[in-house]
């Protein structure tokens, strides 16, 4: 069995039953639910797409069912069983012994559904029938609408991508909690909810030792403030990230915080009060044999290192909602990243798909709220034009309704309306996309210096879109994709520039990256890519992680990125 470990470690209760593995699977609609008779196995939690699934059908899959048996005792079935899913693309019914459990529609978050009254003591059966068509208007990130992957859209995915697993709780149990740090005061707040009412006990810990202590009765929600004995910040490097236990009544919890602030004091991005430069590189969260699954939970600790082996403190997590275990290991190893949503597939033209928007966005900002190393929130990205028709151009009220939900469910973040310009009335960030080479980025960072005007590709509207959005000197900026070169690729390989001279890909690297950092009205940078993405090779690592680059190349830019930046002085 491949990824058995906790898939969520931000909420964690000791009984735990991973049902990764073989599962029956056949494509089509679902006839039976409880007797699908399906003629192949699937290894879960890998789509059937992915080599690891033992399917490894790259074909349109619109329609698929999964089932399998699970054994339960009169002890299991004594409290309340919960059947969770990390993710399942895109539609899901879930049936347990022929009856509808729970269906839930969105390809990037977690559901449950409570199982206890379909169970039965011995065996039961589990089918989930997906439905996934991702040339409906539905968010589909960088997954390819054409028949094969091309350009910057790579292989698709459908069906169940994430780990499945059966826990065990009271009656009377903790649905979520929110951590709220405050480290000016040395002190935490914590938001419980609950079904029930019973008395609540929060411990927190730092390296094992007690810090922390709270309680009290709750009844469905109550917010508990906890002084802190010490103060450990988290910070770029280091996550020193603090532990709590939440019981309540008989149900009881294990989760973890970091105490630190983000804020913008002018165009500086500070971390708890400290001027930061975002070195960021884009990570589209791909895998070579499970294309949006990784075959260990040690890939996403090798990812983040191999990214910070080249001098960047962060990443844009691109056009997808990545696992909880990635989130995880970033908040312990202190690594900034940019929360994104899959908003490519979607129709911005009309607001038709802002209501399965909002209702899918708003499941991402309340699951991942408590990662600290999610500094900025993204919810769409390059909303131009419609990808497939230049002349249907995209409805503002689509892009300002994203930045207001947004801000709604969480105001801690700063958040960017849309990454790469055309942004709309309101974005607590200005960011462009820039994939010119260095000579005229260098003329556009003067414009910047100079000026305070953005003159590059793509960032104000065209006339027809009747949206006179301006940069009006004062917002942060942020350079949030640039670079996209590939080195030394043929066939039908593709970037926005290609070089077959390493000494050549590193002057041009040096070159725009340096200019970035030179300029102190620039807070960040985002270089286009970590790796190669099947086509897309434009990465500074091939597809498998592989060296693409000289050792002397790789300390070069690793220096470059460490360079101090202009804003930070």
């Amino acid at each position: 069995m491949y990824r058995n470990e906790h898939p969520n470690p931000q909420f964690k209760r000791d009984f735990y039953i991973c049902l990764n593995g073989l599962w029956e699977f056949g494509k089509g609609k679902c006839v039976n639910p409880q007797s699908p008779c399906l003629e192949s196995v699937i290894e879960v939690p890998f789509c059937p797409e992915a080599p690891l699934s033992g399917i490894g059908d790259t074909g349109y899959i619109t329609d698929c069912v999964y089932s399998r048996l699970i054994n339960l005792s009169r002890e299991d079935l004594s409290e309340r069983l919960v059947l969770h899913f990390g993710a399942v693309d895109y539609i899901a019914e879930v049936y347990v012994n022929g009856r509808l459990a729970v269906k839930h529609t969105g390809g990037y978050t977690a559901f449950e559904a409570d199982i206890t009254p379909f169970a039965v003591e011995g065996e039961n059966r589990i089918t989930v029938a997906v439905h996934d068509d991702i040339r409906e208007n539905i968010p589909s990130g960088k997954q390819s609408k054409e028949p094969e992957p091309h350009g910057c859209f790579y292989t698709r995915t459908t069906g169940i991508w994430q780990t499945v697993w059966l826990e065990k709780t009271p009656q009377n149990y903790i649905k979520r909690v929110k951590f709220y740090p405050d480290p000016e005061n040395n002190c935490v707040r914590a938001e419980v909810f609950a079904e029930g009412c019973a008395q609540t006990k929060i411990n927190v810990f730092f390296e094992g030792r007690l810090v922390g202590c709270a309680e009290g009765e709750t009844e469905y929600r109550r917010i508990f403030e906890i002084p802190l004995a010490e103060t450990h910040l988290w910070e770029v490097g280091n996550g020193r990230l603090y532990d709590a236990e939440i019981i309540f009544g008989n149900d009881r919890v294990c989760s973890y915080f970091g105490l630190r602030t983000i804020t913008y004091d002018g165009k500086k991005f500070k971390l708890n009060g400290k001027s930061v430069f975002q070195r960021l590189v884009l990570d589209q969260g791909y895998y070579e044999d499970g294309i949006y699954t990784a075959k260990e939970a040690e890939q996403f600790v090798k990812d983040i290192k191999l990214s910070m082996s080249l001098g960047f403190n962060g990443a844009r997590l691109h056009q997808k909602v990545f696992e909880q275990r990635y989130l995880y290991e970033s908040d312990k190893a202190g690594y900034l990243v940019w929360g994104e949503f899959p908003s490519w597939g979607m129709k911005y033209d009309s607001i038709d798909a802002l209501g399965t928007f909002i209702s899918q966005w708003s499941e991402v900002i309340e699951q991942y709220f408590n990662h600290p190393s999610i500094v900025i929130w993204c919810p769409l990205n390059e909303v131009w034009e419609d990808l497939e028709n230049v002349k249907r151009i995209r409805d503002i009220r689509f892009v300002e309704a994203a930045y207001s939900a947004t801000k709604a469910i969480d105001g801690t973040r700063p958040c960017i309306d849309t990454s790469g310009g055309y942004h709309g009335k309101f974005t607590d960030i200005f960011d462009f996309h820039n994939y010119h080479l260095s000579k005229k980025t260098l003329k556009f960072v003067e414009d910047i210096r100079k000026s305070d005007t953005l003159t590059m590709d793509k960032t104000y509207p065209p006339a027809a879109a009747q949206e006179s959005v301006y940069y009006d000197g004062k917002l942060p900026i942020i350079a949030s994709e640039y670079g996209g070169m590939a080195y030394s690729c043929g066939g039908k390989s593709w970037g926005y520039h290609s070089f077959d001279s390493e000494d050549d890909f590193l002057a041009e690297y040096l070159g725009m990256t340096k200019s970035y950092l030179s300029c102190d009205k620039i807070s960040g940078f985002c270089y286009t890519q970590l790796y190669d993405v099947e086509q897309e090779q434009n990465g500074l690592f091939f597809y498998d992680r592989g060296r693409k680059f000289s050792e002397k190349t790789l300390k070069q830019i690793a220096e470059c990125n460490r360079l101090a930046a202009a804003i930070e002085k």
